[in-house]
């Protein structure tokens, strides 16, 4: 397993005095907040990650300790690894590895959070070569953009990028290069007329009486085992799952984008373009914006024309916002993925392009340096 920040490529030059060169052989510019690291993993489980980037996730547990209390946290992660063992999750090995690692409650919570809000869009690349997703990942844990890293991963399918936390063994966003670029967002609340605390507690009872697999772990095994763009979106559309979520998947052709909507058993496709937040656009399924300014955000993302725009030119208020952790830009046809973490509505990394295999630092404005 290797980092981008002590690749084998550095070596000789830190051994000779020199200035090291980035993955892509670019130079490094010291002024820039270093980026995200690129950790290269033995196969398709992220546990690895603990063996270089823990503290990243003691960092993660310990702002979801404060944000929901120590007892709170405690009492959930005994109910999550209750419901993951009663389930037989396909994972549940990997979660009890994490959690002997770092030895804390938050493990087994971590592994079944689902409480962020997102806008995603897939369309043509403006360029002529491919689909394009853009991508804001907003979470109320502070800490969060600062804790993220990329994953090389491998699974039957090939190989991918997973942007992830160490600890965590589901998937949120990633990028398979030719293959597709896929991303989960929270759906909305399901009951509109119940206040919000009684909506989340019922959610969660249901959840007890299921085995079926949580929106996360579904997205893990789509870029572990599908092969092409249409493999994915059969799988995302029709396999049970836990909880109602919003798939966005983006493939290697101009016209292979959707958003999937789902409830556990049912599902609504749209065909790029198209946009995601946190709010249905099927006129079917029952719910309500989580009061996170989905409409707004939707709408802004919606609006983005590229056009041979620079990266993150569409991350502007309110897709841009105080909870946004990690944005992202994938193209699965041209294998680039490019991301930057954020806490605060500030910047806290550089940003990081990787195109197929090779990762360079980038300006705020796009340039390499």
């Amino acid at each position: 397993m290797s980092t981008n920040s002590d690749t084998s490529i550095n070596a000789p030059a830190r051994r000779a005095g020199q200035r090291p060169r980035t993955l892509a052989g670019v130079e490094r510019a010291a002024e820039l907040l270093a980026p995200m690291p690129l950790v290269a993993l033995d196969g398709s489980s992220p546990v690895g990650l603990l063996d270089s980037e823990a503290a990243r996730a003691h960092t993660l547990i310990e702002a979801a300790t404060n944000l929901y209390g120590g007892l709170a946290v405690r009492v959930a992660d005994r109910l999550s690894r209750r419901w993951l063992v009663r389930s037989r999750n396909p994972y549940l090995g990997e979660i009890e590895t994490a959690a002997r690692h770092l030895d804390r409650p938050g493990v087994w919570l971590l592994n079944l959070s689902y409480e962020w809000a997102c806008t995603t869009r897939v369309l043509p690349d403006p360029h002529g070569v491919g689909n394009r997703m853009l991508r804001s990942l907003d979470w109320l844990l502070e800490g969060l953009g600062g804790a993220t890293v990329v994953a090389h991963q491998s699974g039957p399918a090939g190989p991918y990028y997973n942007v992830t936390w160490p600890g965590f063994v589901g998937v949120v966003t990633a990028m398979a290069p030719r293959r597709f670029s896929a991303a989960l967002n929270q759906a909305p609340w399901l009951r509109p007329r119940l206040p919000v605390w009684l909506d989340w507690t019922l959610d969660r009872l249901l959840l007890w009486r299921t085995g079926a697999m949580p929106p996360a772990h579904l997205l893990r095994q789509v870029f572990d085992e599908c092969r092409t763009f249409a493999e994915a979106k059969e799988r995302l559309r029709d396999t049970p799952i836990c909880l109602p979520a919003i798939f966005i998947l983006s493939g290697v052709n101009p016209d292979e984008g959707v958003v999937i909507e789902r409830l556990e058993l049912e599902a609504e496709v749209h065909e790029s373009p198209a946009c995601a937040a946190n709010h249905w656009l099927n006129g079917r399924f029952r719910g309500r914006d989580r009061r996170t300014q989905s409409v707004v955000r939707h709408a802004r993302l919606s609006r983005f024309e590229a056009n041979g725009a620079p990266s993150f030119s569409w991350l502007v208020p309110p897709v841009l916002n105080e909870s946004t952790r990690i944005a992202i830009e994938a193209n699965a046809a041209r294998g680039e993925l490019v991301l930057r973490g954020f806490d605060d509505g500030r910047a806290v990394t550089g940003v990081l392009r990787v195109v197929d295999g090779r990762a360079g630092r980038l300006t705020a404005e796009g340039a390499a340096v």
